[in-house]
């Protein structure tokens, strides 16, 4: 899997032959995204070129409305793996600003699908819009491409009684609903990052915790105590975990919101500094600020057995 993250990185001799491509924000790599995938791949068998997906960094709502931009539910490095992992062979991360967003569809069409990418085969989903104002659409490519040499199609994201999307994901991350997100992923949710030292109180309980930091730029799931794994991702080991995601509210609360993971029946573990994959199965219950240890030693208690009989 390549990476090229400007139009300068784009291979002249490796796409001189053509390319199938696909377009999209792709954040998640739901089931949505794995169909338009899945039928972009078997356009570029048919014609013997590579599979490149177009995606944009940073997501264009961070330019256009940086108040309601979406917190992303995978980094870029996260998106090109999950891309690998189903067919895409080279993934270009168009770096939109202000001037892409300016291009009408005609001046996208040219500028990446036939003088960069030379394009033979574009795959979108149904419903994809581009250009300035969002005034191209699948209809706009199939003409385009009619001119240009490329052949268009889009793909429905029907997932049954609702359309799969990386906003209907978020929905179901905001509701706690991580069985939700699992069904439209085709996978569990998961968070990636360093494991950070915290207050320690978790140690001192009995229940060491690896912690990961969250900012309002990554999706988490709601507050609240989750069933899942932990995986290391130096060493590729998963470990059964009970999640916690919020502000510690016994404690009066954090700063900022985090995911403790207290892996089940290991206590000896040093995660400091160590980056991990921490993937969400089921929640167990909603974030609540108990009087007193005792009874939240009992709670804690709890959410152990349970987590180990729903990941059994």
């Amino acid at each position: 899997m390549t990476i090229w993250r400007s139009f300068a990185e784009v291979p002249a001799d490796l796409v001189g032959s053509g390319t199938a491509v696909t377009i999209g924000n792709f954040d998640g790599v739901h089931r949505g995204h794995r169909a338009v995938v899945a039928r972009a791949r078997a356009r570029a068998d048919e014609l013997g070129v590579p599979l490149v997906t177009v995606t944009f960094d940073p997501h264009p709502m961070a330019v256009l409305r940086p108040d309601h931009a979406p917190s992303m539910l995978t980094t870029l490095d996260e998106r090109a793996t999950l891309l690998a992992d189903i067919g895409v062979d080279h993934v270009f991360a168009l770096p939109f600003d202000v001037d892409v967003a300016s291009w009408t569809p005609h001046e996208f069409v040219q500028k990446v699908l036939v003088d960069t990418l030379r394009a033979r085969a574009v795959v979108v989903g149904a419903n994809f819009r581009f250009g300035h104002r969002a005034a191209g659409d699948v209809a706009f490519l199939v003409a385009a491409g009619e001119s240009a040499g490329f052949t268009a199609e889009g793909v429905a994201l029907d997932g049954g009684p609702q359309v799969w999307s990386s906003t209907y994901v978020r929905t179901c991350l905001a509701a706690g609903d991580v069985g939700g997100a699992a069904e439209a992923l085709g996978r569990p949710f998961a968070v990636r990052g360093e494991v950070v030292r915290g207050d320690q109180r978790g140690r001192e309980l009995g229940y060491p915790t690896a912690n990961v930091p969250t900012d309002g730029l990554t999706a988490a799931p709601a507050d609240g105590v989750y069933a899942g794994r932990l995986r290391r991702l130096d060493t590729g080991e998963s470990f059964p975990a009970a999640i916690s995601v919020g502000t510690n509210p016994t404690f009066d609360g954090v700063r900022y919101r985090r995911i403790e993971s207290y892996v089940l029946d290991r206590t000896d573990l040093d995660l400091y500094g160590v980056e991990v994959e921490v993937a969400f199965v089921e929640r167990l219950r909603g974030m609540t600020a108990f009087d007193g240890i005792d009874p939240l030693l009992e709670q804690m208690a709890d959410d152990v057995r349970r987590t180990r009989e729903l990941l059994a």
